[in-house]
């Protein structure tokens, strides 16, 4: 196994150079191995089925475009690619406006399946207790989570909510969503995967949510009001534990933890600090370039390790760039990637 592994990454290395994608003939015909390195989720253009994924090797010397396309005989993966799961082997590539999740192999992306039951405008997913978690919410529409076997994906059932239906995490096995969406409103729901009922409902006391992401059992929200954010701690019980008040900065966004620190940016600047930290950072990290328009600057934001990546989705016009930074705001690289990009997955 170990073998093959690196025979595929040294079939990688030969077929790619530089920080380009290969784009020959015969791309499908040979067989990359993607693992050890990164996923960039591309949306694509809304109404049109250009969703795909961009492979880049973990020194980021190495990259690949439409890597779905690439391997399953020029196919399209669909429309609006809204993120990028794993569980065991297998990717899970949820398509909002395809209204379906595809799925494949991690490491040779070779389509494996698909789910499309009781999908109605996807949003995110995760996975707990043997079953997978998927929140939807239609504009103007119904607003629930389905749930699945994961080990097969057939349908089990669906929680309605009458606020939105967005993120959605999973922290001790349970599985917390994100009702608020678009900056408006405060509410997190607990579900108890034991019995797929909603167990309570935490109200944030101030502020409205703009995310929550899961880390070392717990979940944490970042939310803002008019005057200040606010990250939030909430343990796998459903309980507030800790409120980090981040005075003076307006409208903090795309919260990622690393190493023991906080990750958010407010406007197009990018801020760190320790989680132990009681005070708010006064200066940025650093403040990315100017774009087409600032819903654009930071349309993509993950932290992985000692890497910061960015993505300037430059309107949906064009491909979008990627720059990658250091912990200190130094930057790494910068290279394109696929229409919309919206994150970065280890793999």
């Amino acid at each position: 196994m170990r073998l093959n592994r690196f025979l595929h990454f040294f079939l990688a290395f030969t077929l790619l150079l530089g920080i380009v994608s290969c784009s020959s003939d015969n791309d499908d015909e040979q067989e990359i191995f993607y693992g050890n390195g990164f996923l960039i989720s591309n949306e694509g253009t809304f109404g049109k089925p250009e969703g795909d994924v961009t492979f880049v090797s973990a020194d980021l010397n190495l990259k690949q475009d439409n890597i779905f396309s690439l391997n399953n005989g020029g196919a399209k993966l669909g429309d609006v690619l809204q993120m990028i799961a794993y569980r065991g082997e297998n990717a899970y590539l949820l398509l909002n406006n395809s209204n379906k999740i595809q799925v494949v192999n991690r490491y040779n992306f070779k389509a494996v399946g698909q789910v499309t039951a009781e999908l109605n405008s996807p949003r995110y997913m995760a996975f707990a207790n043997n079953n997978m978690y998927v929140t939807n919410d239609k504009y103007g529409g119904a607003k629930y989570v389905s749930i699945y076997k994961a080990s097969d994906g057939s349908f089990i059932k669906k929680i309605s909510f009458t606020d939105a239906a967005e993120r959605i995490v999973e922290a001790g096995n349970n599985i917390f969503v994100q009702n608020a969406s678009f900056g408006f409103g405060n509410k997190i729901s607990y579900i108890n995967t034991s019995t797929n009922e909603v167990q309570s409902t935490i109200t944030l006391p101030d502020g409205n949510i703009n995310k929550i992401i899961s880390n070392n059992q717990n979940v944490y929200a970042i939310a803002a009001d008019a005057a200040n954010s606010y990250i939030y701690q909430i343990s796998s019980a459903g309980s507030i534990t800790k409120t980090t008040t981040l005075t003076g900065i307006v409208d903090a966004k795309n919260l990622e933890i690393s190493n023991g620190k906080f990750y958010f940016s407010s406007g197009k600047s990018v801020y760190a600090m320790d989680m132990t930290a009681t005070t708010a950072p006064s200066t940025p990290l650093f403040t990315v370039a100017n774009s087409v328009d600032q819903y654009s600057a930071l349309y993509g934001f993950s932290v992985i390790n000692d890497k910061i990546f960015t993505s300037d989705s430059n309107g949906f016009t064009q491909d979008s760039k990627i720059v990658v930074y250091s912990t200190t705001g130094a930057i790494i690289r910068a290279f394109t990637s696929g229409i919309g990009s919206n994150g970065v997955y280890p793999n």
